[in-house]
């Protein structure tokens, strides 16, 4: 943190000081939330960012492999109490500021591995939320995942009102990925797309796909039906395929999980027919914040590595942090990080106070983000020049996870017109009011 100097020097007018800013940028802190701040930090510096770097440079098959530096990441979390329920008589706009500031630095060290430790815990936030102690029980102490994403359903998981499909379209899209209620159980059929965070290595999942209750997969709107339940991943029928390779966000394992007739008791439903696309929004928008605080953290990252780059490269006789349009650069990237802080923080406040959140709100937000996170690495190699495109340099990865993120966790033109039709749909609603 710095701390403001107006000191004058003999013979010369007083003029300001350097502005006071902490880790995050030009804010104050109080005592607690600054030792948070410093504690996920370390834990960023000493255990994220160095495995994160090895990470990347395996295979996937080694990368949840034993022996992996994954392993050290969760088991180091779970000690530091990162999976630890917040303190219940905290405000929630505290909570949201204190969340957003770890978060962060969670990104700070490693944007995929920060997706990874968060969706691990997804299981055990819905359970408690649920109020279901046998669900609680079954996933304390276990890595989760979120089965939601299908490989012929995409983004049509994301459409929450049934005026949204296409007019053409007699129904939705049933999924490749489906559930029938049969008696007491749930039966599951089908398969995950390969985008499932923590899939190669998750013991219990969070899932949400589409089923049928004894009707159909579709409501007399030809919006489809669904369910959410907590499944313990060895289940006789349940079966995974090889971790993905991909460009980026490689720390971050994901791959697909398949299910044969698989049975899950009904008890284990998070949810009734009637009410899965509300638990649907809710566990979207949570998911959402998360992704918009993490980006934040890659980019501030990706802007003082080229910082520190511009203080030390020299070109045309002087350090290139010297020339105007490398300074009109760096503020450009700086100005983007404020402006990431200021919406990822607003969504999450919104999300945890609002008496009606809504997803589709969380989603602008994670597009607004990742996009000006994608700007700020994009950038940040620039600055680099050729140096900016080996390996050598870190900025190299940060471009490719930043890129990785404007389509994980909905792709970013498809959320944005979601955010058009609601506000277009709040608008109707207000002028026929």
């Amino acid at each position: 943190m710095t701390q403001p100097s107006d000191r004058a020097v003999a013979g010369q007018s007083l003029r300001p000081g350097l502005p006071y800013v902490e880790l995050s940028g030009f804010e104050v802190l109080s005592d607690e939330e600054r030792a948070l701040q410093q504690a996920v930090h370390k834990f960023a510096t000493d255990v994220m960012r160095p495995a994160g770097i090895a990470l990347d440079a395996m295979s996937a098959e080694e990368s949840i492999a034993p022996g992996s530096p994954i392993w050290e990441v969760f088991a180091t979390g779970a000690s530091l109490g990162l999976d630890a329920d917040p303190d219940p008589d905290i405000p929630l706009p505290v909570l949201a500021r204190i969340q957003a500031l770890a978060v962060e630095e969670l990104g700070w060290g490693d944007s995929g591995l920060a997706v990874s430790l968060g969706v691990g815990g997804f299981p055990l936030m819905m359970a408690k939320r649920a109020g279901n102690a046998e669900l609680v029980e079954l996933a304390t102490g276990r890595i989760g995942c979120w089965i939601g994403t299908q490989p012929d359903r995409g983004s049509d998981g994301l459409m929450i009102y049934p005026a949204e499909r296409n007019p053409r379209a007699a129904h939705g899209t049933k999924g490749s990925l489906t559930a029938r209620i049969s008696g007491g159980d749930i039966v599951v059929n089908g398969k995950s797309s390969a985008w499932v965070s923590n899939g190669p290595i998750a013991q219990v999942g969070l899932i949400s796909i589409n089923a049928d209750y004894g009707d159909g997969f579709f409501d007399s709107e030809g919006h489809p039906h669904g369910i959410e339940a907590i499944v313990p991943l060895d289940l006789p029928g349940i079966t995974r395929g090889k971790p993905l390779e991909k460009l980026g966000k490689r720390a971050q394992p994901q791959g697909e999980i398949y299910f044969d007739d698989v049975r899950i008791p009904l008890r284990f439903a998070l949810t009734d027919e009637e009410h899965y696309w509300l638990s649907h929004a809710a566990t979207w928008s949570t998911a959402g914040v998360a992704m918009g605080q993490t980006m934040t953290g890659l980019a501030r990252a990706a802007l003082e590595h080229a910082l520190d780059y511009a203080h030390t490269r020299h070109q045309g006789g002087s350090l290139i942090a010297e020339h105007q349009l490398v300074q009109h650069r760096l503020g450009l990237m700086a100005r983007k990080v404020e402006m990431m802080r200021a919406y990822s923080r607003r969504a999450t406040e919104y999300t945890l106070t609002s008496p009606a959140k809504h997803p589709y709100f969380t989603a602008s937000s994670k597009a607004a983000v990742t996009d000006l996170a994608f700007e700020v690495a994009d950038e940040a190699v620039q600055i680099f020049g050729g140096n900016g495109l080996t390996k050598e340099y870190p900025v190299e990865k940060l471009f490719r996870d930043a890129r990785a993120a404007r389509i994980e966790d909905g792709e970013n033109h498809v959320l944005t017109m979601r955010f058009g039709y609601l506000n277009s749909l709040m608008h109707q609603t207000k002028h026929k009011g």
